[in-house]
């Protein structure tokens, strides 16, 4: 990833991406047949945009949000406060689930601050009760160290 196109006053507005370096960005499995055709298609043009407009330039929001049905799609399932932007939370949080390390993660999202990665991050309340039954398990075991951490009250 080199650029990105954002909205702002007078349109949209070509910039660099998050931290003003290309970086490389993890395309899952079921969408590399789609992503190696459309690098096929613009060939060896490094400036080249992977996914155009319908009149080859850059795509804009509405025609984004039309294409996909966006309004439609989060009111069926009862997510109208649901943005795109939330889908980037949505992935880095699965990435994370999946046990990709938070250095990973950063450069995936681009930030050089973990604690701005951290903010995307969203385990759901069974990850966080599984957690806690982990440590259970760890503090029941037989073979813990005795001299390792002991449970006390503290005043």
């Amino acid at each position: 990833m080199r650029r990105q196109t954002t909205p702002g006053p007078g349109g949209l507005h070509n910039k660099g991406t998050k931290g003003k370096r290309a970086r490389s960005v993890p395309i899952i499995e079921q969408l590399r047949p789609l992503v190696e055709k459309r690098i096929a298609a613009v060939g060896k043009k490094p400036d080249a945009r992977l996914f155009a407009g319908p009149r080859g330039g850059r795509i804009q929001v509405t025609v984004l949000r039309r294409a996909t049905h966006w309004d439609e799609v989060v009111a069926k399932f009862g997510y109208e406060h649901l943005r795109r932007h939330s889908l980037r939370h949505t992935g880095l949080t699965w990435f994370a689930d999946a046990g990709v390390p938070i250095h990973r993660l950063q450069q995936i999202a681009g930030h050089t601050d973990p604690r701005i990665t951290q903010r995307y991050l969203h385990p759901d309340k069974k990850a966080l009760q599984n957690d806690g039954n982990l440590l259970s398990i760890h503090l029941r075991a037989p073979n813990r160290s005795p001299d390792g951490p002991q449970l006390r009250l503290v005043k």
